[in-house]
């Protein structure tokens, strides 16, 4: 793509080193991800402004992770193809598009364009960062793509809600800045290196197909349930939270969700990297009790109505996160070759943002019925259930491996 290409007058193309490739990618994907999670925090004012019901906006949460989901799918693993900086290029485009609708939006409707077009642009590039990633620093690269995802989750629910809390027109500064960040970001690009070789394929890896290389499945089978059940809480935390602690309240508290909601994407942060050295299996085991230990804990909270609680129990439950997406992605990274990863990883990402989405669906069409609190309290449940699963999956490979 010439659009692309630096080229000063002897001709020669000016690129910065391959490392450099890898801090703009980490930088690139958190922003995405913050721009994903900055809508949280305002969802209270879409309420008010737009008439909304929690059944509308997981509805409206559900449009992004499925658009996100229908890229994963097609483009997903194009960059193996064209190019990572194609990709990248045309996904920073889309969220700008998407930022802009965001200012512009007056309605349901236009909010969910907006997460369309957000969903279609975050999914191209979620692949496409985190394979260059892996291309320029195949020894960090595992613990970068998970770091990235949950800083970027942290810094756009907890950037947000203050703006939402203390600047004028929150629901149009919020956009404007990542706006800004994601023109830069497009800008910075040109002089940013290609990490891969273009191969043929391109046109044929658009229909829909998931790539598992052979050497990953035992693992991927092992680490689905933590993964479904991390993702699953993050769905729940991302769309409901700040009306559950609300109700634990007794009172509006848009600024104490948006709280509750970064101090999950925290501990997952911290615990991810504080555990880098660890075994793979043994972070995933670890992570899956704390994943489990933390929901029960958040669950008992609600039933007491102690919002300090609820701190707690969602910080540990955020270390759970942290630790077993980190320890999934250097569980199966490993067994895919270059050529593979970002169809291994549109396969990794499918399952998580299928786990995001589709559980918060049926959340926001149960809360009708059962109400918030049951609602949650079944919510909380199916997670312990899963998070307990993968731990025992790997409880019993580390107890075969030693006998």
């Amino acid at each position: 793509m010439a659009i692309l290409d630096l080229a000063p007058p002897d001709g020669r193309r000016f690129r910065l080193p391959r490392g450099a490739m890898t801090a703009y990618s980490a930088a690139a994907a958190a922003t995405f991800l913050a721009s994903a999670a900055a809508p949280t925090p305002l969802y209270q004012h879409y309420q008010q402004a737009f008439g909304l019901g929690p059944g509308a906006l997981t509805l409206i949460f559900a449009v992004y992770a499925i658009s996100l989901l229908a890229a994963l799918l097609t483009v997903g693993a194009l960059s193996d193809h064209v190019g990572r900086r194609p990709v990248i290029f045309a996904a920073l485009l889309a969220n700008g598009a998407a930022m802009i609708l965001f200012i512009d939006a007056h309605s349901a409707l236009s909010l969910g364009a907006a997460r369309a077009v957000q969903g279609f642009g975050t999914g191209m590039a979620t692949t496409a960062l985190g394979a260059a990633i892996l291309d320029t620093d195949g020894r960090h690269g595992p613990l970068l793509n998970s770091v990235t995802a949950f800083s970027g989750l942290f810094l756009g629910a907890l950037g947000s809600g203050l703006l939402a809390g203390f600047a004028p027109a929150p629901e149009t500064l919020v956009y404007l800045v990542l706006l800004v960040l994601t023109a830069v970001l497009a800008i910075l690009l040109r002089w940013m290196p290609e990490t891969t070789g273009r191969r043929p394929g391109a046109w044929r890896s658009l229909l829909p197909e998931l790539g598992l290389p052979r050497a990953a499945r035992r693992s991927f089978l092992h680490v689905t349930p933590v993964n479904v059940a991390g993702w699953a809480l993050g769905g729940l935390n991302f769309s409901l939270m700040p009306a559950l602690v609300a109700l634990a309240e007794g009172r509006n508290a848009p600024l104490a969700g948006t709280l509750v909601v970064a101090t999950l994407m925290a501990g997952a942060v911290a615990a991810a990297a504080g555990l880098r050295r660890f075994p793979a299996e043994r972070v995933l085991f670890g992570g899956a009790l704390a994943l489990a230990l933390g929901t029960a804990l958040a669950l008992a909270a609600l039933q007491l109505a102690s919002v300090p609680m609820i701190f707690a129990g969602v910080a540990v439950a955020g270390a759970g996160f942290g630790t077993s997406f980190s320890g999934a992605f250097r569980e199966l990274l490993p067994r895919a070759d270059a050529a593979d990863r970002a169809g291994l990883l549109s396969t990794f990402y499918t399952e998580s943002y299928l786990a995001f989405s589709l559980p918060v669906v049926l959340a926001g069409l149960a809360v009708p019925h059962l109400g918030l609190g049951r609602t949650a309290d079944i919510y909380g449940a199916a997670v312990i259930l899963l998070a307990m699963t993968s731990a025992e999956a790997f409880r019993r490979r580390r107890h075969g491996a030693r006998h």
